[in-house]
C-alpha cells in the first residue's frame, strides 16, 4: 500500500514541478526539458523490458490463450472507448463540436488509451503479498494483465500512424513493428542475457540512442514533418520477450527496479505542459493540436471530470465478469476488480500523447484520474482478496 501511495504522490509532485520548472530554469528550460524527456524514455524502456520478461506463454498451446487474449482486448477496449466518448462529448464546451473533427478524434483516441492497460507490476506484487499467488484469480489476472498491456503496445502503432498521416514514414514504422513482433514470437525466451538492473538499464539506454538517432537523422534529411519517430514501448517489450527470464532477482535488483519506477512516475508528472499562468488564447492560436485549444476549466470542474473518468474506466474493466462462466461470480468479479489498477504503461501513453503536443484540460484530467486510481489500488486488492477467499470457502462448502 505504501508503494502505491508513493507512486501517486510522485505523480502529483511531478505535476506541480511541471508548473514551476519553466519559471525556475527560464531560458535554460528547453535544455532541462530535453534531459528529463530522455530520462523518461530510458526509464519507460526499462519498465517495458521488465514487462516483456513477464510475458511467458507455452507457444505449443497458443490456441488455449485465444479466449484470454480476446477477453483482455475487450477489457482494454471498453475503458478506452468510454473515456474517449466522454472526452469528446461531455468535457469540451457545448459550442466546440469536437465530435465533428477527425483531428480531434485522432488526438482523443490516442490520449484516452491511457485508461486501457492494467498495471501488471504493481498488481502482481500486491496480490502475492495478499496471499493469492496459488489461486485461479491470481493466475487469470496475470494472463489478462500482460495481454492487455501487449494489446495497448500493439495498438499504439496504428494510433501513431493516424497521428502521422499517410506518409512513407508510416510504412517504415509499420515494417519495424511487424519485424519486431515476428522476432518476439519466434525467439521468445530464447536468449541468455544478463538481467541485473544495470544491464537492463544499459539495454534501455541503447534502445533509446538508436531510436533517437533514427529520429534525428530523418529530421535532418526530411525536416520535422518527415521524421521517423519509433516509440520505445514495442522495441523494449520485445527485447524483454526474447530474454530467457531469470526469476531469482536479487534484493538490490528489485529495489533499484522499484526506484526506477518511482523516478518514472515523477518524470511523467514533470512532462506535463504548463497550465498555470498560461495565456490559453495565445496557445489556441499557435498550437496545431485541436484539443489543446479547449479553455482551462475551474478546478472544481476538473475534479468532477476526474471522478467520472475514473468510474467510466473502471466500469469498462468489468468485462471479465461476463466470461469464464464455469467459475463462480465472486471469482469473476475479483478478476475484474483486479484489472482496475493502472500504472506505468498508461502513464507512458500519456507521455507519448504529450509528445504530439497534446495538452489542455484533458491531459490534466487523465493524469489526475490515473493518480486517483493508484490511490485506490490498495482498496481494490483488499476487495479482490475478500472475494477470492469467499469463493474458496463457498467451494469447500459444496464438496
Amino acid at each position: 500500500m505504501k508503494r502505491v501511495i508513493l507512486f501517486s504522490f510522485l505523480l502529483i509532485l511531478g505535476l506541480v514541478l511541471s508548473q514551476l520548472t519553466p519559471v525556475f530554469f527560464g531560458d535554460n528550460f528547453e535544455t532541462f526539458k530535453s534531459f528529463t524527456d530522455a530520462l523518461l524514455y530510458i526509464t519507460l524502456g526499462y519498465i517495458m523490458i521488465n514487462v516483456g520478461r513477464e510475458f511467458e506463454i507455452n507457444k505449443t498451446q497458443w490456441r488455449s490463450y485465444t479466449k484470454d487474449y480476446v477477453v483482455a482486448m475487450i477489457t482494454a477496449a471498453l475503458p478506452w472507448f468510454l473515456v474517449a466518448l466522454y472526452y469528446i462529448i461531455a468535457l469540451p464546451p457545448n459550442d466546440a463540436k469536437l465530435w465533428q473533427s477527425s483531428d480531434a478524434w485522432k488526438e482523443i483516441l490516442l490520449l484516452s488509451r491511457f485508461a486501457a492497460p492494467t498495471s501488471a507490476g504493481i498488481l502482481f506484487t500486491m496480490l502475492v503479498v495478499a496471499g493469492l499467488k496459488q489461486t485461479w484469480v491470481y493466475k487469470k489476472i496475470q494472463v489478462l494483465a500482460i495481454f492487455d498491456d501487449l494489446d495497448t503496445i500493439i495498438l499504439m502503432i496504428p494510433l501513431q500512424i493516424f497521428m502521422i498521416g499517410l506518409k512513407w514514414q508510416m510504412f517504415v514504422i509499420l515494417l519495424v513493428a511487424i519485424v519486431l513482433l515476428i522476432l518476439g514470437w519466434r525467439k521468445m525466451g530464447h536468449y541468455h542475457m544478463r538481467q541485473d538492473w544495470k544491464s537492463i538499464l544499459l539495454y534501455s539506454v541503447i534502445i533509446f540512442v538508436i531510436i533517437q538517432a533514427v529520429y534525428l537523422i530523418s529530421t535532418a534529411l526530411y525536416a520535422s514533418e518527415g521524421s521517423i519517430h519509433i516509440e520505445i514501448l514495442l522495441p523494449a517489450f520485445v527485447l524483454g520477450m526474447i530474454m530467457k527470464t531469470k526469476h531469482n532477482a536479487s534484493i538490490a535488483d528489485e529495489k533499484m527496479s522499484l526506484n526506477i519506477s518511482y523516478l518514472f512516475m515523477l518524470l511523467v508528472g514533470m512532462s506535463m505542459p504548463a497550465f498555470l499562468g498560461v495565456d490559453f488564447d495565445a496557445i489556441a492560436q499557435s498550437t496545431t493540436s485541436v484539443i489543446s485549444r479547449i479553455p482551462m476549466l475551474p478546478w472544481g470542474v476538473i475534479m468532477y471530470h476526474v471522478f467520472v473518468v475514473t468510474v467510466l474506466s473502471n466500469l469498462g474493466k468489468l468485462a471479465p465478469l461476463f466470461f469464464y462462466r464455469k467459475r463462480r461470480i465472486t471469482e469473476r468479479l475479483a478478476v475484474s476488480i483486479g484489472m482496475f489498477t493502472r500504472g506505468e504503461v498508461g502513464a507512458g501513453v500519456i507521455f507519448i500523447a504529450i509528445g504530439y503536443n497534446i495538452g489542455g484540460p484533458m491531459v490534466v484530467v487523465s493524469v489526475l484520474a490515473m493518480a486517483l486510481n493508484l490511490v485506490l489500488t490498495g482498496f481494490f486488492v483488499v476487495f479482490v482478496r475478500y472475494l477470492t477467499k469467499r469463493a474458496i470457502v463457498d467451494s469447500h462448502k459444496h464438496l
